[in-house]
């Protein structure tokens, strides 16, 4: 099972746990969405907005010396938005209805964004290439030496003479 429908599956079990969430989303803090089940709102636009936010809420913590970011509850006339962090490289985001209990929403927010954070290291560590014992690492050769190969291969027009450099 891919990475994504892990995310999609622990965002149905968040849901039925707490039946007045109206959506959830899981993104990258890219603004990319990794899964989402929000029938009412487009999820490409909250992602992009709750990357903005995760970045916004990471640097006030930061500048008041508050630690590492981990949540941000945003409250509206019809109800609130919550965005919990899900490790360094992804974010969950909930909306609920207004009277829902914000204790409860936060200890379910906060359970589902850290295994989200679980599921995303997980690919990223399987993404990495396997190294077999006893053997090292191997790399990608250094940037001169492709950049070398690369850029040697293309023809270079240099103007007679330039406004910029006489």
């Amino acid at each position: 099972m891919t990475v994504e429908a892990e995310v999609l599956n622990e965002l149905h079990r968040l849901r039925s746990r707490l039946p007045e969430l109206t959506g959830a989303l899981a993104a990258g803090a890219d603004g990319l969405v990794l899964a989402q089940d929000m029938p009412d709102v487009q999820p490409e636009g909250l992602a992009a907005l709750t990357a903005a936010a995760l970045g916004v809420g990471r640097r006030m913590v930061d500048l008041a010396a508050r630690g590492e970011f981990r949540e941000l509850l945003v409250r509206g006339a019809g109800g609130c938005l919550a965005t919990y962090a899900a490790g360094p490289s992804a974010v969950l985001t909930l909306l609920a209805d207004d009277g829902t209990n914000i204790g409860r929403l936060h200890l379910e927010g906060r359970r589902s964004g850290a295994r989200i954070a679980e599921l995303v290291a997980g690919r990223s560590a399987d993404d990495r290439p396997a190294v077999r014992r006893g053997e090292p690492p191997t790399s990608p050769p250094a940037p001169s030496q492709a950049h070398g190969r690369i850029l040697g291969a293309l023809p270079v027009r240099i103007p007679p003479q330039s406004r910029y450099h006489p």
